[in-house]
């Protein structure tokens, strides 16, 4: 019997983020009910008919940047991402259909069929896939950037995200070169006026955390009169706290891993504090991070100090 592997998309529109194609190949008799478009259906149902694909279902995922978006534009980023969820399933299909357009350049005989996520039920299946997995995304780095608001709109150009991109200018997961973004864009000058140099350098650690697998759990978190820990982050059990030094390149002498001893028993009893409030027993590492600003920020890592 042919294997037939419905593809669809998420987050073509947004001015962040990346964009996320899913494959699904549904068994024959399979007993999902509900399968509709994304768009169509609220959150919790998409939830619902997303753990019950994954349960029943073949399924690949493709996610493509927004550093890629912006070297190869939102197009080809999207039949890249495609690609990648097809080479991602674990038997090849012998044809592929596509919500929208054919997927040029693909070895696999596919074919686009227009509205397809309305009328065939395992492209349906992957823009569901597809939309839960990229708001899951969008989520999950909603305590990096707090004030833009990202698990609520999710990347797409709402009132909340406007005003956001003009008060607090673009983040790093903005794609630089849609139009409201490209006007929209910090730079050093205005980065030390509004003296958010250390802030941005935060972003860019726990976005390289976040990137690693890591979940990051709060920023800045103030404990009491111990002070402020920039970067709470979890793995594997692991409660991990970062300490981020940034400077500019113009700046001398600039960021270094060295923590004195009265900044090192400051960020233990801050630690320890924050700890005692959670009220539970964790394995926990102290790292540190230093951060040069500049077209290509430089970022060094030095992990696990040693806490008593």
């Amino acid at each position: 019997m042919e294997l037939i592997a419905g593809v669809d998309e998420a987050g073509r529109g947004p001015l962040a983020g990346p964009v996320v194609a899913a494959a699904v190949i549904l068994p024959k008799n399979h007993k999902i009910e509900g399968l509709a478009d994304s768009k169509k259906l609220t959150p919790k149902k998409r939830e619902k008919l997303f753990d019950e694909i994954k349960a029943v279902s073949q399924v690949g995922i493709g996610i493509v940047s927004h550093k890629t978006i912006d070297q190869i534009n939102i197009l080809q980023g999207t039949f890249k991402a495609m690609r990648k969820a097809l080479g991602r399933l674990s038997k090849k299909p012998e044809k592929a259909l596509i919500d929208g357009f054919s997927l040029p350049e693909q070895l696999i005989n596919n074919e686009g069929i227009i509205g397809g996520d309305s009328k065939v039920e395992s492209i349906s299946a992957a823009s569901i896939v597809a939309k839960v997995t990229r708001d899951q995304i969008m989520k999950n780095m909603d305590p990096i950037f707090p004030e833009f608001g990202f698990a609520q709109h999710k990347g797409y150009g709402t009132k909340l995200h406007m005003e956001a991109l003009k008060k607090f200018k673009a983040t790093p997961i903005h794609r630089k070169t849609f139009r409201p973004v490209k006007e929209n864009m910090p730079n050093i000058r205005w980065l030390k006026s509004s003296k958010l140099i250390g802030k941005l350098g935060e972003q860019l650690v726990a976005l390289k955390y976040f990137n690693n697998g890591y979940q990051i759990i709060k920023m800045n978190h103030i404990c009491s009169h111990y002070g402020e820990i920039n970067i709470i982050t979890e793995k594997n059990d692991q409660l991990i706290f970062i300490e981020v030094n940034t400077a500019t390149k113009d700046q001398k002498p600039g960021p270094d891993l060295k923590l004195d001893q009265s900044k090192l028993q400051k960020l233990k009893s801050a630690i320890h504090y924050y700890l005692s409030e959670l009220g539970e027993e964790k394995d926990v590492r102290l790292d540190v991070s230093s951060v040069i600003i500049g077209k290509n920020p430089i970022i060094k890592n030095y992990q696990g100090f040693i806490l008593d």
